[in-house]
């Protein structure tokens, strides 16, 4: 059996110069979904997969990540004498025990494959996973955990997939597959970018994977790709022949919470997910579309 997936990078440095103002001083990852800043969802997605450690790479400005997941005392104290026992238990949901988190400096913008690089001391020789919080999953079963169990039957290096509009292809890293049952499918080759006339399929790689530890040994060649930036899809298409790589259609939404649409169809998705709030979310959205009809 292929060892345990222990870990997670969650690479947490960009400048989120798409949602500015908003980002100037508050990170893109502390923007809230419904009530919970976006990171929250990769962490919480990630413990449900079994993930005991998370290194989380930073940059200047973003320590309020840290004090997100760190107790507030005062806060809880308070909330325990006005007998606010939801809050409490809602509050919980934040708190990372001590030494299963890491913070991990990247000194300079160089990419997502620096970034991940930067994470090679704590990660050693396991294998682990990546976590692109701006890709906020809406499943029944967190999809981290649907590609640990795939994992677990196939071992090597997995990717998160799903089918886009052949049109769009050229907006995503695209697989060309080899081998495709439907669910799973065997990777021969990834394209960045492809022109849709060329693509050599419709499944775009999402922003979750389990990788082998040796894609450190692409990546500290600091070899600079598309946008004059390491890309952590150059590392990880020369593993491929090496080690096993696949792709895994995961069952769920994604929503590009990177995208300013993107961040408000999230909002919404989850809003309608919950019992205290689809009603008045879904009338607002009715009212909404009959003054913008009316316009």
């Amino acid at each position: 059996m292929p060892k345990k997936i222990r870990m997670a990078v969650i690479p947490a440095a960009g400048l989120g110069t798409r949602f500015l103002p908003q980002t100037k001083v508050i990170p893109k990852e502390m923007m809230p979904v419904v009530d919970r800043p976006v990171i929250q969802y990769a962490i919480d997605e990630g413990r449900a997969a079994g993930i005991e450690q998370f290194i989380i790479i930073t940059s200047k400005g973003k320590t309020v990540m840290e004090d997100h997941f760190d107790r507030h005392f005062e806060l809880e104290d308070t909330l325990q004498k006005r007998g606010k026992t939801e809050a409490l238990e809602e509050l919980e949901a934040t708190h990372l025990q001590s030494g299963k988190y890491t913070f991990v400096r990247q000194s300079q913008p160089l990419g997502l494959g620096h970034a991940v690089w930067c994470a090679r001391q704590v990660i050693g020789d396991e294998p682990f996973a990546v976590m692109l919080p701006d890709d906020v999953l809406q499943a029944k079963t967190p999809v981290l955990k649907q590609m640990v169990d795939a994992y677990e039957q196939v071992g090597g290096n997995l990717v998160a997939s799903m089918d886009v509009p052949r049109e769009k292809t050229s907006s995503y890293g695209i697989l060309d597959v080899e081998h495709d049952d439907g669910r799973l499918a065997s990777v021969k080759g990834l394209v960045e970018k492809p022109d849709p006339a060329v693509a050599p399929s419709t499944l775009i790689v999402v922003g979750r994977y389990i990788l082998q530890p040796e894609v450190f040994d692409y990546l500290e060649a600091f070899e600079k790709g598309a946008g004059n930036e390491i890309q952590l899809t150059d590392a990880m298409a020369k593993l491929i022949g090496h080690q096993p790589f696949h792709g895994l259609r995961f069952e769920g939404s994604r929503y590009d919470c990177g995208d300013k649409a993107g961040f408000i169809a999230a909002n919404l998705a989850f809003a309608l997910d919950r019992p205290d709030l689809s009603d008045k979310v879904m009338s607002m959205i009715r009212q909404l579309a009959e003054s913008h009809d009316a316009a």
